[in-house]
């Protein structure tokens, strides 16, 4: 049995400090790197959001700092504890929300959260207070009686917090919380973060939502391919893109030529072929243009573009968005490699 063992950390200090973090997999057609040396910090009090497609190494990179799996190289400091050589006290202070859940159908909530608590070393009466604590908290009132099959997706889901919270952890650890969820479902788990966050509890997510981790996080780390890409808060993110951007659906025969019209006649900053539609339709592809001023470029682009038969099937004018900072740094869309 693990005893809980809480920390008071200072809002200045990084509860997490990760250097050269990574984890190669064995597989029967040679060795995959997950994650590749990745260095990282994560202070105290905030929300930090893992941002990427599915295979990015999101997840890998939450299970090593969980001690759920081994780093292959490098090294980490967790709320205080060595990553390596102190994995018990790592695990006494944090709490960790997978992907999957880890509710049971037949099981009572407040038994499954007594059970968790009392794991960490909290005695009875103490579970049930902090059992009781969190009912409240995250708006599960009246459910405490009912089997965890009984309860909504949405339900279940902060049940799955409540586990990785009774204990009282200083870190909280949550894999793709809204996954599933319908969008007032979602919307009220991203509030009931943020009070976690409002509590004082530290915050770590993975997400392949980008208004996701643009309305919940503090500061993001974008992953691809296993490494960190960029990192910021959301607003440093976009600003790294700077102007408007274009969006053409143009048939992918043609794709290539618009870009090249669009480069003729505009000032444009930086112009990028996505292949892969998003619309449903296929043939398609997008051709994504960042200028100073979009709605003044509109005009004579549609012009260039009509005097070489080239129309659009669609057009948006929009600010940069988190979509747009993965795709200037990949040449993909965030939105494609998650859906992939």
């Amino acid at each position: 049995m693990e005893t809980t063992d809480s920390v008071r950390v200072h809002p200045a200090d990084s509860v997490i400090r990760a250097r050269g973090l990574a984890r190669t997999f064995t597989t029967k057609s040679g060795p995959v790197e997950a994650v590749k040396g990745i260095d990282f910090d994560v202070h105290a009090g905030e929300i930090l959001g893992l941002l990427g497609p599915n295979g990015a190494g999101k997840t890998t990179t939450l299970r090593m700092i969980s001690t759920l799996l081994a780093p292959t190289a490098g090294e980490a400091t967790v709320v205080g504890a060595d990553l390596r050589t102190e994995p018990r006290i790592v695990r006494s202070r944090i709490g960790y929300v997978p992907q999957g859940g880890s509710t049971v159908d037949e099981h009572i909530v407040e038994e499954e959260l007594v059970l968790q608590a009392r794991l960490f070393g909290l005695s009875k009466a103490e579970a049930r207070r902090s059992a009781a604590a969190l009912y409240e908290a995250l708006g599960l009132e009246g459910l405490a009686g009912r089997t965890c099959g009984q309860l909504s997706g949405g339900q279940r889901r902060r049940v799955d917090i409540a586990l990785g919270l009774v204990h009282r952890p200083t870190l909280i650890y949550l894999d793709e919380p809204t996954t599933g969820l319908d969008p007032q479902s979602r919307a009220n788990l991203w509030e009931h973060i943020r009070r976690l966050r409002g509590d004082g509890t530290t915050v770590v997510l993975t997400t392949h939502y980008l208004e996701e981790a643009d309305a919940l996080c503090d500061r993001i780390l974008v992953m691809d391919h296993g490494g960190i890409v960029a990192m910021g808060t959301p607003d440093e993110l976009k600003r790294r893109i700077s102007g408007d951007v274009i969006s053409l659906e143009i048939e992918d025969s043609d794709a290539d030529l618009a870009l090249q019209v669009a480069e003729s006649v505009l000032d444009v900053r930086q112009g990028i072929r996505a292949d892969g539609d998003r619309t449903g339709r296929t043939g398609t592809a997008l051709v994504h243009l960042t200028v100073e001023r979009g709605d003044e470029a509109v005009v004579p682009l549609l012009r260039a573009l009509d005097e070489k038969d080239i129309t659009p099937g669609a057009l948006t004018v929009k600010r940069p968005s988190l979509d747009d900072v993965f795709l200037s740094l990949t040449g993909r869309s965030l939105r494609e490699g998650a859906q992939s």
